[in-house]
């Protein structure tokens, strides 16, 4: 990544020198049919891009990543590709009051998803492009000014291969071989966007009537490769579309302010989706293949409307710098739950926010590199890993707080009235703050300081004390902070007391709405009532922090937990238990007693699914190694067990034999996955689709019981582009010294993997049944990420240097390698640095809970 990098103060300057008119973008992408791959495959980009100076006589450069530069000129003066262009910028001096810059360059189709990515079908051999550009990748494509705030409209026109099909932002239309885009409003780069090729595509419209007579109508329309459409839902999609475009007219009092609204799934893709105004991207795995749960619906509606509020939040109304990115993607997270709980029906949408969501917030939040809601990004590489458990989940949590401080109709109201004054424009924190304090009349300065430019999570605990007669004399929350991030911030709080009915339930009979302030703070709504069995505070899931329990609580939850009846009560009891569980106060081997004895009751099938990939990770990361064996004898034990119990045909019955397939490894079970391949065993009412033949494969090529041959067949039974991933990862998956060797070198060593492949390589490669056969990698890694991260694209670099972190292997070894690492190179990229240092804490996390279950067996 060489001089790809722009700087926060880059920007600035930049901004403050130029404003930028139009862009008329030309691109010739019939070279992605044909010919062979020898060399890079490219295809002609031709900008013109019209745009002020304040300052007539200065210097400034537009962005441009391009194998090669044909011509530049600049009001109407010709310049030296040679000397103006570096191969990621292009110097511009000499600048005029009004200026005209037209740049003819060879650009570079992409294999990492990142510009314009370029996909062969394996099934058909049709080629399929996409772009994806978030957080500078447009100047791939085509150059410009790549940074959010000098937004300007664009024309774009494409000329393509006969057949195909061409969208981008605004309405096309094909004459005379090339097709033409209607101007966009003033948006940014990097949400500018093209899809190409013989996609299959369906349409629908959206009507809308408003007060004052007039009508919006809107055309939708969705796509994906022929090689899906027999499995698209399409009908599913453009309900919940419409149900979305109902909503936010309903609450933002903003018309849609694009046009058109096409919705694209495209494969290789490295997001869940990305928020191109009229025409939205999404991994194609929101397509089901197989058969899935209501959980995985939900998933899809929830991202569905998440990008669909950033049509408002970040399309209409951006931020400035990346700094300010919560300003679109918090809000998004938030919305998204928020307009799915009301308009859909995932009406149980913030019991996975609760207990899905805020555990990616949870684990962010305590890693070194945590960092207020509104952050410091330095420069793009900052801004790449800030899209993360902050910046969405957080930052949503906090929002959801927010609307509990100020009033739903105040945080609407402010959302309507930052829409109206910055339409088209960009924004920063106080402009936010201040259309809230108008709204609430509430002080948003202070609640900032506390919320948003601040980092780290606070422990809630309670503390009873009782009467002789049994009744609640005192009922205390006290309030923690980490050391590394002491700040104790104010919380709205409900606090719940729950006890056993006679019936055998545990139910909540009394609560409390208090406002947490300092250290301590009692609760006086609840003195005199009855002795509670379970205190659960932050009840209803009103502020973020972490939930502890006193030990009469945790007493009853270890007791009772899936007596609990209300489902939220009941996730939020689960997410507190992981807590502590990776904060090494309960050990692993504990939590996967609780998940045997109750998961088997969870009702919520979105909740059942974390449980059982938190028991996995318990299992894998936090018990002690010399548990490791009978832990897994125990979960798949109890898997089969619920498998066989659970209600035939139901969503219940094949999350069960997911995590079957996922835990087993005894002799008996591999038998059993191997005769649910081949029909000689039967499990009544379960259906192996295509899907699930590939979740059993996994685990019988980890161990060796499937090989090269058995995974080839399987293939061929699906010789699709998702087959192809699946066999990636399977061949990786292979306990075999040689394969690990041949899956290292492919990934670090050679670049002809597509980021999906690199993907699915990573995860074969890193099983954590082969400790051994991967321990030899742990040093080649430290000394292989440095010219990795300088050699491969940010996504590339990003997935190798999570992905092979050896954190399978010797905890306090690989922690004294990392520190050596870290301390060598003090001059690394600091988003490389960040990626180490973040994988290290979590191994020593691993640690500490790893001594925490073997202190929990020695007192057993």
């Amino acid at each position: 990544m060489p001089g790809e990098n722009l700087s926060r103060d880059e920007a600035r300057e930049r901004a403050a020198l130029l404003s930028v008119e139009g862009y008329e973008v030309s691109l010739d992408l019939r070279s992605a049919v044909g010919g062979t791959d020898a060399g890079p495959r490219t295809f002609r980009s031709v900008t013109t891009i019209r745009f002020r100076s304040a300052e007539p006589g200065a210097a400034t450069f537009a962005d441009l990543i391009a194998p090669s530069v044909t011509a530049v000129s600049l009001n109407g003066r010709d310049l030296d590709p040679g000397a103006v262009f570096d191969g990621t910028r292009i110097l511009l001096e000499d600048l005029a009051e009004d200026n005209e810059l037209v740049v003819d360059a060879q650009c570079a189709y992409s294999r990492t998803g990142e510009g314009m990515h370029r996909f062969v079908d394996p099934e058909d051999g049709e080629v399929y492009l996409y772009t994806q550009y978030e957080p500078a990748d447009s100047r791939r494509v085509f150059a410009n000014f790549e940074q959010p705030d000098l937004k300007a409209p664009f024309r774009f026109e494409v000329r393509a291969p006969e057949g195909w099909v061409v969208w981008s932002n605004g309405v096309g239309e094909l004459a005379d071989g090339v097709w033409k885009f209607a101007e966009t409003k003033p948006i940014s780069t990097y949400i500018t966007a093209f899809v190409a090729g013989p996609y299959h595509y369906v349409t629908d419209s959206y009507e809308r009537v408003f007060e004052d007579g007039t009508r919006l109508e809107i055309p939708l329309g969705a796509m994906c490769r022929k090689g899906l459409a027999r499995h698209f839902d399409s009908d599913d999609v453009f309900l919940v579309t419409k149900q979305g475009l109902d909503f936010f007219h309903d609450n933002f009092d903003y018309p849609y302010p694009f046009g058109k609204y096409d919705q694209a799934f495209v494969p290789e893709y490295n997001l869940g989706a990305m928020e191109n105004p009229g025409l939205v991207t999404f991994r194609e795995e929101f397509i089901f293949r197989g058969r899935v749960t209501r959980a995985s619906y939900e998933r899809r509606a929830n991202v569905i409307l998440h990008e669909m509020a950033h049509m408002w939040f970040g399309d209409l109304v951006t931020m400035v710098w990346w700094d300010d990115l919560w300003l679109k993607e918090s809000f998004a997270d938030f919305m998204g739950t928020f307009s799915m709980v009301e308009a859909t029906r995932f009406t149980n949408g913030w019991i996975t926010f609760a207990n899905n969501r805020k555990s990616w917030a949870y684990r962010a939040d305590q890693l070194p590199s945590t960092h207020p809601i509104t952050a410091d990004i330095r420069d793009l590489e900052d801004a790449k890993l800030n899209f993360d458990g902050i910046t969405y989940a957080k930052g949503a949590s906090v929002l959801k707080q927010l609307v509990a401080y100020v009033g739903r109709d105040a945080f609407l109201e402010g959302a309507r009235r930052y829409f109206k004054r910055h339409a088209y424009g960009n924004t920063q924190l106080g402009d936010l703050l201040s259309v809230l304090e108008e709204t609430s009349g509430r002080d948003m300065a202070t609640w900032s300081r506390s919320w948003l430019q601040t980092a780290g999570v606070n422990s809630l605990t309670p503390q009873v004390i009782l009467s002789a007669e049994g009744r609640v004399t005192e009922l205390a929350i006290l309030q923690e902070a980490a050391e590394s991030h002491p700040e104790l911030r104010p919380h709205r709080v409900a606090v719940g007391l729950y006890r056993r009915s006679p019936e055998g339930a545990v139910e909540r009979y009394a609560r409390a709405e208090v406002d947490v302030e300092g250290p301590r703070t009692i609760v006086g709504e609840l003195v005199g009532t009855e002795a509670p069995d379970l205190v659960l505070v932050n009840d209803d899931d009103l502020t973020y922090c972490k939930i502890r329990f006193d030990e009469g609580s945790l007493a009853a939850l270890r007791d009772g937990l899936g007596d609990i009846t209300d489902p939220l009560a009941r996730a939020l009891c689960w997410s507190a238990l992981w807590n502590l569980t990776r904060d090494a106060l309960m050990p692993a081997r504990d939590f996967v007693d609780l998940v045997l004895r109750f998961a088997g009751r969870e009702t919520d099938i979105g909740v059942l699914q974390m449980l059982h990939a938190w028991a996995n990770s318990a299992l894998t990361h936090y018990a002690a190694p010399e548990w490791r064996e009978e832990g897994g004898r125990l979960l798949a034990e109890g898997a089969l067990r619920e498998l066989r119990l659970t209600e035939p045909g139901s969503q219940h019955q094949l999350t069960w034999a997911r995590f079957f397939a996922a835990v087993a490894s005894g002799e008996a079970d591999l038998q059993l996955l191997q005769g649910l391949l081949e029909g000689t065993a039967k499990i009544d009412g379960l259906e192996v689709d295509q899907e699930l033949r590939w979740a059993f494969l996994e685990p019988l090529a980890a161990h060796g019981v499937a090989d090269e041959g058995v995974i080839a067949a399987e293939l061929a039974r699906d010789d699709t582009a998702s087959g192809k991933r699946h066999q990636v990862r399977c061949l990786a998956a292979r306990p075999s010294a040689a394969v690990k060797a041949q899956a290292w070198a492919s990934v670090v060593e050679s670049d002809s993997l597509s980021n999906a492949l690199v993907e699915a390589t990573i995860a074969g490669f890193a099983q954590s049944s082969h400790r051994e056969l991967t321990a030899p990698y742990a040093s080649k890694y430290f000394e292989v990420i440095e010219r990795v991260w300088g050699e491969r694209s940010i996504q590339i670099g990003m997935d190798v240097v999570r992905g092979l972190f050896p954190s399978l292997q010797d905890p306090r070894g690989t922690l004294e390698a990392a520190d050596a690492w870290l301390a060598a190179h003090g001059a690394a990229a600091p988003a490389l640095r960040r990626l180490v240092l973040e994988a290290r804490d979590d191994l020593a996390r691993a640690l500490r809970g790893q001594a925490c279950d073997g202190a929990g067996a020695v007192g057993e």
